[in-house]
């Protein structure tokens, strides 16, 4: 199924270490930030990742660390990676992993998305990261991108491992799939349970897997979508920062689980500082702006507006890019 995901536009990274992000890693140079691919069991699951070291790394030291979660259809290689490096850059330890279903990581069906998966997926990380050399585990924090930030809000609710918490253009994917983006498919809701359902008696009947999401796309199709999320969406994922582990579909069965979680539930949990990071121009700003009041707990909270910037934006545009990284390392700096 895998090949079918696909586009023909995606070609393999020449980048020895898979990276597709700017001013990625291109080798490991001693003194230098380097690049660490890693495996490790989950639940019994194969999850890869990458770990980044700073310059000047000694595991006999000790140092903060900051987990990345990556975007819905998104993989390490990309914007999670970049943020890694560049945190990695100012002195942290990062991770970056592919969800497990995703990306490097196993898990078959492929491109299964449930909530449940994801933040376990976090929790993981934390749990590898905070006994790699070098790292304390008492000043770890966590940063979460897109979807992987709607799963970060959760994570932390529960796991006070992360002494901070940040969020950069953060989806609902919940809310999302429920309600339709910007609350466009309202009057579908229970059509769509229905075909989610469908989907999950087919699958465990042993019938072939049905995916939702799009699987490829024309440059004429990219041009004719109107919402800046998707249009921009398809060009990263698609054109500019396309690798073959990165794809828009997931399960339909991922639905039936999908649909009734809203990652902005319980907020008032989240009681370490937080930083919820907007782009001014992003069409899912609203989502960042309707959890954040209810983070009635956090400490030091601060909503930070990148002007001008669109969500995709955020992903790789290296003037709000170098923006969002001087926030992050203010705020981690500060809080962990």
């Amino acid at each position: 199924m895998t090949a079918n995901f696909i586009s023909s536009a995606q070609i393999k990274s020449k980048n020895p270490f898979g990276l597709v992000y700017g001013d990625a890693i291109t080798e490991n140079v001693s003194g230098k930030v380097n690049i660490h691919p890693v495996s490790y069991k989950l639940n019994g699951m194969d999850i890869a990742a990458n770990v980044y070291t700073p310059a000047g790394y000694d595991s006999l030291k000790k140092y903060q660390a900051v987990v990345v979660a990556h975007p819905n259809g998104g993989i390490k290689e990309q914007t999670a990676g970049l943020y890694a490096q560049r945190l990695a850059e100012s002195g942290y330890i990062t991770i970056a992993a592919d969800a497990a279903y995703q990306g490097g990581s196993s898990g078959q069906p492929r491109s299964v998305d449930k909530p449940a998966n994801r933040i376990e997926d976090i929790r993981g990380m934390a749990d590898f990261v905070s006994r790699y050399p070098g790292v304390d585990p008492k000043q770890l924090g966590v940063l979460g991108i897109c979807g992987g930030g709607g799963y970060t809000l959760k994570a932390a609710q529960s796991d006070k491992r992360f002494k901070a918490v940040a969020t950069l253009s953060m989806f609902n994917s919940g809310k999302v799939r429920r309600n339709g983006f910007q609350n466009s498919q309202l009057a579908t809701i229970q059509e769509r349970l229905k075909q989610a359902s469908d989907a999950r008696a087919q699958e465990a009947a042993g019938g072939k897997i049905i995916y939702a999401g799009v699987a490829s796309i024309t440059d004429v199709e990219i041009a004719k979508t109107t919402t800046d999320l998707y249009r921009e969406g398809y060009e990263y994922y698609y054109r500019t920062h396309a690798h073959p582990n990165s794809t828009f579909l997931y399960t339909m069965s991922s639905l039936t689980d999908l649909m009734v979680w809203d990652a902005a539930t319980n907020m008032d949990l989240i009681e370490q500082p937080l930083l919820m990071i907007s782009g001014s121009k992003a069409d899912t700003k609203y989502m960042t702006d309707e959890a954040f009041p209810k983070a009635t707990n956090a400490k030091n909270k601060e909503l930070f507006v990148i002007e001008g910037a669109t969500h995709i934006q955020t992903y790789w545009k290296p003037e709000y890019v170098n923006q969002i990284t001087t926030k992050l390392i203010d705020f981690f700096g500060k809080n962990l």
